[in-house]
């Protein structure tokens, strides 16, 4: 039995037809669960999930990092619609996930647990819980996160991304992070390669940089960067071997 206050988050979430509603939809997730952040991502044409919303930076900047080293929990949980339950980061068995764990020390994240939204074998994109305390799930969190993640996944086949218009021309939900999509575009121009090469240029130059590949997009975007044909993405820095 799900509690009054994931109730009434459930109505928010029939309530939410603006955009802009959905930080404070997860904020809302966080509390009743007892969680320090939540996301959302959606799966895009190129099959990477990407932050629809966060309901805090340190949450949204774990998704970023994920989409940037192409690893982690929420990628695991994508691609094998599958939960994904990590009680603690810095106990991750070795190999899995290296790039990411190489980055654990610098996160506030240390739980992450990941629900995927999806119906029978299609999988819209993901919910992902994070806590900045190791620990497990209680058995009530993981059936309120559950029911959460299944009206999440009916929100977006009725009526797609709140404020957002699905298209059935598109490869994938138009998303709020546009600005990677750009920025993959316009490398693929510059690189005179596909898109989905250009967007693992995208990835390596971020992870080689030190940067997230939302600040390499915008870089792109403004000019800042303009990679060229031949052009190899920066080794990763020492400190991340």
């Amino acid at each position: 039995m799900i509690s009054d206050r994931t109730a009434e988050v459930l109505n928010m979430l029939r309530r939410c037809d603006a955009a802009g509603e959905g930080s404070d939809l997860v904020a809302a997730m966080a509390a009743a669960l007892g969680m320090d952040g939540v996301t959302v991502a959606l799966v895009s044409g190129s099959a990477h999930g990407e932050a629809l919303w966060a309901s805090d930076g340190a949450s949204r900047r774990f998704e970023d990092l994920q989409a940037t080293l192409g690893e982690g929990p929420g990628v695991d949980c994508l691609a094998f619609g599958t939960a994904v339950r990590v009680p603690d980061l810095t106990q991750l068995r070795p190999g899995r996930w290296p790039a990411l764990a190489a980055e654990v020390p610098g996160q506030t994240a240390r739980a992450v647990f990941c629900f995927p939204l999806r119906i029978g074998a299609i999988v819209l994109g993901v919910l992902t819980l994070v806590r900045r305390t190791p620990g497990q799930l209680t058995r009530g969190q993981t059936e309120e996160a559950q029911a959460l993640a299944f009206a999440l996944m009916r929100r977006l086949m009725d009526r797609g991304p709140p404020g957002l218009a699905l298209s059935s021309e598109s490869d994938g939900p138009p998303l709020l992070n546009a600005v990677v999509h750009q920025a993959t575009g316009m490398a693929s121009v510059q690189l005179a390669v596909p898109l989905a090469d250009a967007l693992l240029w995208l990835r390596a130059h971020a992870y080689g940089s030190g940067r997230t590949l939302t600040e390499t997009a915008h870089d792109i975007v403004a000019g800042r960067l303009r990679p060229a044909p031949g052009t190899a993405p920066p080794p990763p820095a020492a400190d991340k071997d």
